[in-house]
Parts: structure tokens; sequence; C-alpha cells
């Protein structure tokens, strides 16, 4: 069974790496992580790419802002 994790992100530099962390040190195997950009200005877009690199388990969506519910719906279509 796999989980997918979905995390909208808007503007949240400052916790966007621990709550990343937290996601990635978990000790279910088989977990997705959609991490949704809602159009950030701040370096959080960075961050999230930085990661993605690293874990073949994380997808990036980059998209205009338009609210946490469009970034979680987006993320449900992925």
């Amino acid at each position: 069974m796999k989980l997918s994790v979905i995390v909208p992100v808007y503007n949240v530099e400052a916790y966007l790496e621990k709550c990343i962390e937290s996601l990635v040190k978990q000790t279910l195997k088989d977990i997705e992580i959609i991490l949704v950009n809602d159009g950030s200005t701040d370096n959080s877009l960075k961050i999230m790419n930085k990661y993605a690199k690293a874990y073949k388990n994380i997808i990036v969506i980059d998209k205009k802002n338009g609210g946490q519910g469009s970034a979680r719906n987006l993320g449900i279509k992925k």
C-alpha cells in the first residue's frame, strides 16, 4: 500500500525544511510526498526542489497562487 502526503506550501521557508525532514524520516517505506508550491514569493520552491533532487519519492508541483484548497486538489489529481 502506498501512502501519499500532500503538503500545500506558501511562503513558509522558515518551517519547510523541518516539515520535509519529518516526512522523509518516517518509518513507512512506501510513502510519496507531494509538495505543492502555491505561488510562493520566498525561497520555498528552491527548498522543495533541493529535497526533490535528494529523495526520489518527493514530487514538486509549482502553480500560481490559488489558496490551500486548490493546492490540495491539484496534489490529489497527481
